[in-house]
């Protein structure tokens, strides 16, 4: 494992392990970001189970915008996630960034979702 990538597991496994003793039995909205599209998922740790996701990738999505990889982006698929997760039953989350610094798109996104309904 290179440097940087074990560095980035590093600051993945402090942000899930501060957000287990957190989460007071909330899902946690898991964030992916690529360099070409980004990713959403509500997952319920006690189950095992994705509750809800969507991504840039997602025909909903897609139409809307010009690339996978930007602001806009990641704010259609932050009101996505939460529509669907607000369907699916759940309207209090813990946001987990992964690895990622909370700015551009990972806060894009965060700032989406809970304009679209969702509390963390």
């Amino acid at each position: 494992m290179s440097k940087t990538n074990a560095l980035f597991a590093r600051r993945q496994r402090r942000t899930r392990y501060a957000l287990r003793q957190a989460a007071g039995g909330r899902p946690r909205l898991s964030v992916f970001r690529s360099g070409k599209h980004i990713y959403a998922q509500v997952i319920d740790d006690k189950k095992g189970a994705t509750l809800a996701s969507a991504s840039s990738l997602d025909a909903d999505v897609k139409g809307k915008i010009k690339t996978g990889a930007d602001k806009s982006a990641a704010a259609e698929v932050g009101k996505l996630i939460a529509a669907r997760a607000i369907a699916a039953g759940v309207k209090e989350v813990v946001f987990d960034r992964g690895g990622y610094m909370y700015h551009g798109r990972v806060a894009a996104l965060a700032t989406a979702a809970r304009e679209g309904g969702l509390s963390f």
